[in-house]
């Protein structure tokens, strides 16, 4: 098994990772309307790209299977958004190293912060985070969903 790691940089590495949202959504079963997500759909680069932000795609035998957005939620503080392994993935720490590689793309950015929101149903994303110092925090945005929590920690 071939496990590689890329930036999102050409459109159809952009239409891979819109896929992979798409599919987060659906596994997550929630409207993510209030979070204005057909347009963040159609505006991914504007979001996820240098110089505030980058996306981050993992791949097994060239095929996608997960990824995560890093974008600006201030001048010091980035957020991260979307991380997604496809389910037939899960078990090969994809997740963790998207996460650490986020961070560091984040450090790179030039940001001192990260934030992220999740939902308390997702255990194994929240220990995930907690291992690696996310500390919960007061919401910092609206999320009607039952049960979300919101994550800092200092990079």
């Amino acid at each position: 098994m071939d496990i590689t790691f890329k930036i999102a940089e050409s459109d159809p590495e952009f239409e891979q990772a819109k896929g992979l949202f798409q599919e987060y959504a659906t596994f997550l079963d929630i409207d993510l309307c209030f979070q204005n997500f057909s347009e963040e759909l159609e505006n991914l680069r504007k979001q996820y790209y240098k110089p505030d932000g980058m996306l981050l795609l993992a791949y097994v035998d060239e095929l996608p299977a997960g990824c995560v957005g890093v974008r600006q939620f201030d001048s010091e503080t980035a957020e991260l958004k979307r991380m997604f392994v496809r389910p037939e993935y899960r078990g090969y720490k994809l997740g963790k190293e998207l996460l650490e590689r986020a961070m560091e793309g984040a450090k790179a950015l030039g940001y001192q912060k990260m934030k992220l929101d999740t939902l308390a149903n997702l255990v194994k994303a929240r220990e995930l985070y907690e291992s690696y110092g996310f500390q919960t925090t007061p919401a910092y945005r609206f999320n009607p969903s039952e049960g979300a929590i919101y994550m800092e920690k200092m990079l």
